[in-house]
Parts: C-alpha cells; structure tokens; sequence
C-alpha cells in the first residue's frame, strides 16, 4: 500500500520542471509583443542639420508602423526652423508617406528603404519638401529603447517660481514659458519695458516646437524683478515664470548688511558704487573714471585707470572694467543684500592730448583685452569692507 504515496510523489517530482517551465514561458510572453524603438538620428541627413526622431513599431524584427518627426532649417543662411510628423506605410523594408510642414505649410514626400545589418541600420531613398528634394544615403544608425529614448529627453530651462535665495538662481535673471502661438504678442507686451531680452532665446528651436512651448530669457534689475515677473505670469500662453542662472558666481560674491546701504526701501545705489570703486581703486591701485548704472539690468559698470607698463615712454593708459551686481540676497523683502563683483577686464588705450595711437585689443595678449582672475584680492577687501560673509559651497552656508 505503500507505492502509491510513492507513485504519487514520483509524478510531483516529474511535473515540477514542467511547471517551472509553464510559469518561465508566462513571464516571458510579453517579449513576443510589440517594441517600440527610436532613431534620434539619421547620419548625414541635411549636411547633419536635421532633428530626427524616427518611431518604429516592430513585432520581433519586423517593423508594423513608424513615423516620422523631422525638425529642420528653412535654409542655410537662416536660423528659422520648420518641422513635420509623417504617419509612415510600411511595405516590406519601405517606409512612405505624405505630411505638411508646421510653419510653411509646405507639401512633404517621403519615400526610405530601411535595410539593417548587423546592429545597424542603412536608410536610403529621398525627402521631398515642397520642391526640394534631399537624398538620403545614411548607414550605420543606431537605435535605442523606449527607456532609453525617454531618459534623454525633456530639456530644464532651469526657471525656479519660488526659490528660498539667490545661490542657485541669478537675481537679474528671468525666464518665461510661453505657448509658441502666444510668444509674439508676449514680446509685444514688453515694449517699452527697463528690460532686456536674450536674443538667442527668441530662436525657436526643435525642442520647443515638439513642446510646444519656448522660453524667452530676460534680464531685469533685481529691484524690478518682482514686478515684471507678476505682469510675465498674468500673460496669456505663460505657462512657467521664474528666475534661472545668469551672471552672478558665488565665488565672486558677498552677502552684508543692508540698513547702512538703503534709503528707505530702495538701494542707495550712489553710495555703494563710491565704495565699490573706491575699494578696487586700492585693489588694482588704479583711480575711478566712471560708475554707470544699466537702467535695464540694473547692473554696475565701473572703469578705473592707471599707467600702462607696457611702453612707458608712450604714456599709454592701462584701463580696467569691472561689472557689479547688487540685490537682496532672496526674493521678497531681506535684511541682506548680495554683491557680485566680475573679474577685471583689461584693455589699454591712448589717453594723451593730441592725435592718439590707435591700438587694437589683442586678445592672445596678457595686457589687451582681456579678462584677468588676478585682481588683488579684491573679493576679500570687500568683504572687509562691507563686513560681510562668502559663501561656503561645500556646506551650502554663508560664513
């Protein structure tokens, strides 16, 4: 009687790798599914200018559907940019289809044979945009994952809303997100305003025009920010509004005190920039020439002069130009203001009565033209200045 308990642990036995190879072929099952993968490139295409994002859809090595998003230059001389998304047939190993153009509304063909080899991949055939026609000859191409794919995209513009203080975003600098079909009335509405727009921002770019949205860079006088930032968000098609980073380093920052600098709420702006100056002056030993405040960024431009060694007997004139920056050291109101002075910029110039040389800042030159980290410590004289403190960016304190 005691072989069947046997006969029946027998056939447990027996049947156990074939349930492991049950559960193994379950787990395995969604690899027999449908993959996405993507080309972010097709080599040579359009001299290399072009944006390429290529979406396939394969069942094992057989591709069922793509598309394609291409973002491209209007023309070699100009920075403008215009983009499709072609839904691509699939016939065997080509891929073909028709879109329009986003921007020109310009009539697109396209017609690839796709051949892998190996690990890579071969396109060749033609794109045709409106009348121009753009071979295609491209091999060896790669391509990724969808994990791999969505990790690489997205782009931060870095804009911070609401920032605790002004040490990893600039206090001058602001960035606003605005709906492409929104960005010129936008631009419109800041006629007339003490601010100055980053020209490169106004470029719209292919990651903005698959987003949807393109950021436009400003630089503001702190005092001002505020305001401008309050009027940027109340606009239609803002959809983010902030600071970002800009000119101010904190190696080459102090935060101080701010009651002996301020009239009331504002900044005595005339009394700090007599300091600053007169603390370069010892630092460079050179005399103040001028102090000018920029209205629109409400940064300090300082140039101080002395004697320039470098040809004695011409008496020519060494000058130095220094940048200044002065804000609370956060946003709202502070009882600590932050100043961020730049290195020295060096030229030399001919300042003598009468007909002048003129020379030419050359910048491979030590003495012309150029921007010097050497400035006599002048960081640490304005801290003795002002009594102030550094910033510690290992331990993330002022000290």
């Amino acid at each position: 009687m005691r072989a069947l308990p046997l006969l029946l642990l027998g056939l447990a036995v027996a049947s156990a790798p074939a349930v492991a190879q049950i559960k193994l072929q379950s787990k395995a099952a969604p690899a027999n599914g449908p993959e996405t993968r993507y080309f972010t490139s097709i080599d040579g295409l359009m001299d290399g200018n072009a944006d390429v994002v290529l979406k396939e859809t394969r069942q094992g090595k057989t591709v069922t559907a793509a598309v394609l998003d291409l973002c491209y230059p209007t023309d070699r001389n100009s920075g403008r940019k215009d983009r499709f998304v072609a839904n691509l047939a699939v016939n065997g190993q080509t891929l073909s289809g028709t879109a329009q153009s986003v921007v020109d509304k310009q009539p697109i063909t396209v017609k690839l044979n796709r051949k892998q080899s190996g690990d890579g991949f071969e396109f060749r055939g033609q794109i045709t945009i409106g009348q121009t026609v753009t071979e295609v000859a491209s091999s060896d191409n790669s391509d990724l994952s969808e994990k791999e794919f969505q990790d690489n995209q997205g782009t931060d513009d870095g804009i911070t809303a609401q920032p605790k203080d002004f040490t990893d975003v600039s206090p001058e600098s602001i960035g606003v997100r605005v709906k492409l079909d929104a960005v010129a009335d936008f631009l419109k509405g800041l006629r007339g305003e003490a601010v100055e727009i980053g020209t490169s921002s106004l470029a719209v770019t292919c990651d903005a025009m698959r987003a949807g949205e393109q950021t436009i860079n400003l630089t503001v006088d702190p005092e001002h920010a505020s305001a401008l930032l309050a009027k940027a968000k109340a606009a239609p098609g803002v959809t983010a509004a902030g600071w970002t980073s800009g000119v101010v380093e904190m190696d080459r920052t102090i935060r101080f005190a701010a009651a002996d600098w301020r009239d009331g709420d504002k900044i005595n702006k005339d009394k700090l920039a007599s300091a600053i100056a007169g603390v370069l002056a010892k630092t460079l030993a050179a005399k103040p020439a001028s102090a000018t405040w920029n209205a629109n960024t409400g940064k300090l431009k300082l140039v101080l002069k002395r004697p320039s060694p470098v040809f004695p007997a011409l008496s020519l004139t060494q000058n130095y130009e220094v940048t200044a920056l002065v804000s609370p050291d956060k946003p709202g109101s502070s009882d600590r203001l932050m100043l961020w002075v730049s290195s020295p910029t060096v030229s030399t110039s001919d300042d003598s009565a009468g007909a002048k040389l003129n020379l030419s800042d050359d910048s491979s030159s030590d003495e012309e033209g150029s921007e010097t980290k050497d400035d006599n410590g002048a960081i640490d004289a304005l801290l003795r200045e002002f009594k102030g403190q550094r910033w510690d960016a290992d331990k993330s304190v002022w000290r």
